[in-house]
């Protein structure tokens, strides 16, 4: 029996290379905004840090980014998401 890699067979809905909205929620702290940011621009260079849409929670106490972030394929995606979801300051991933 052949057996195929994770990635073989399987069909995405996206299509690649896009630029791929992400976004990163956490608790309102000083620093979370910047930490992603460079986290983003340390996996890929050529991210836009001006394009980031920022809004706080209704009371204040958390915070969303939402990030467009260049990809050239779904290896590239799932990099980034292991990433962020993996950061200390980070809640969710969506």
């Amino acid at each position: 029996m052949k057996t195929q890699p994770p990635s073989e067979g399987k069909q995405s809905l996206i299509e690649f290379p896009t630029h791929f909205p992400i976004k990163v929620m956490g608790k309102n702290v000083p620093e979370f905004s910047q930490v992603i940011c460079d986290l983003l621009l340390k996996m890929n260079p050529e991210f836009d840090v001006a394009g980031v849409d920022m809004r706080p929670s209704s009371k204040g106490n958390y915070l969303s980014l939402t990030c467009k972030v260049y990809v050239n394929n779904q290896d590239e995606l799932d990099n980034i998401y292991r990433a962020l979801s993996g950061h200390e300051l980070v809640s969710v991933v969506l």
